[in-house]
């Protein structure tokens, strides 16, 4: 049986990245989809682990020859998510879970309308800024874009399945861990994965 793909997103700032570490580590039978970027590493980033650190040049030599599933320009720098990666572990039957921006977010709706779209917001519009403030990765410009940007964000969050507010970090990656899990006991996808569903396609049922 086919995996399930996981799409979560939301602003820059809100804790994905440490609500998805956890989140990892807590769930059986599922993998980080590792996108590529041309922006700089930040320190305590690994090249393989958190991003795949690719040139422009590259990056766009990987775009022409179609591979990535999405790829969108955010906050100046590229980021695409592998196409190959992502296919292969879902016909293996691997839960795949991707970390991508809300523009994204939206490319991959269009071309998979079965994956499970997760958004992760912030208590408030203040703390997202505090957060940001807080984190320092980030010159007075490109906070200010950042914020600009998380506005629109937090604009389509009507378009996804779920929300998860970050307002506590454990609370959150026990969200996420909860909608993981519901999903893959689905009836459609538990029929699936016991080969049963072409038996009620034929009229069948239970007996007891």
């Amino acid at each position: 049986m086919k995996g399930v793909l996981y799409v979560v997103s939301g602003p820059s700032g809100v804790g994905k990245t440490s609500i998805i570490e956890l989140t990892l580590k807590k769930v059986k039978n599922i993998v980080f989809s590792v996108s590529c970027t041309t922006r700089p590493k930040r320190p305590g980033e690994i090249d393989g682990k958190d991003y795949f650190f690719v040139s422009e040049p590259s990056f766009m030599k990987m775009v022409e020859n179609g591979e990535f599933l999405e790829w969108a320009v955010v906050h100046s720098y590229y980021y695409g998510t592998l196409k190959k990666f992502v296919e292969e572990q879902l016909e293996n039957g691997k839960n795949v879970l991707l970390d991508i921006d809300v523009q994204g977010a939206m490319t991959v709706m269009k071309k998979a309308g079965d994956a499970v779209y997760i958004f992760i917001a912030p208590p408030s519009f203040e703390e997202l800024k505090q957060r940001l403030v807080k984190r320092g990765t980030e010159d007075k410009t490109n906070l200010e874009r950042r914020l600009e940007d998380a506005k629109r964000e937090l604009s389509f969050i009507p378009q996804f399945e779920y929300l998860i507010v970050n307002e506590n970090l454990q609370e959150s990656v026990d969200q996420l861990c909860s909608i993981i899990v519901a999903e893959q006991v689905r009836v459609k996808r538990a029929l699936d994965r016991l080969g049963m569903h072409k038996f009620f396609e034929n009229g069948g049922g239970y007996v007891e």
